[in-house]
């Protein structure tokens, strides 16, 4: 059950990415931009998060885990605070 979960928080997450890159494309607002960045770390995020309970159990990748979920934070972060329009 865990891994039907793990892979749904991922195809989900790869979806936003996907959405908001092509809504980017389109209309070319650097908020989307920044948005679908941070999506595709969080991709990274779950992704990883999956190898880390699923394929490899006795491998910590926790650490890795929240250093791409911080990473990914704050691209969103500096996007809404530095990036004008």
């Amino acid at each position: 059950m865990a891994a039907l979960i793990y892979s749904l928080c991922a195809l989900t997450a790869l979806t936003c990415t996907w959405l908001l890159l092509q809504a980017w494309r389109r209309g070319r607002y650097r908020l989307l931009l920044w948005s679908g960045l941070c999506f595709a770390g969080l991709t990274l995020n779950n992704f990883l998060l999956v190898v880390d309970k699923l394929v490899l159990p006795l491998v910590d990748l926790s650490t890795l885990r929240a250093s791409v979920a911080l990473l990914s934070m704050a691209v969103l972060l500096y996007g809404l605070i530095w990036d004008t329009e």
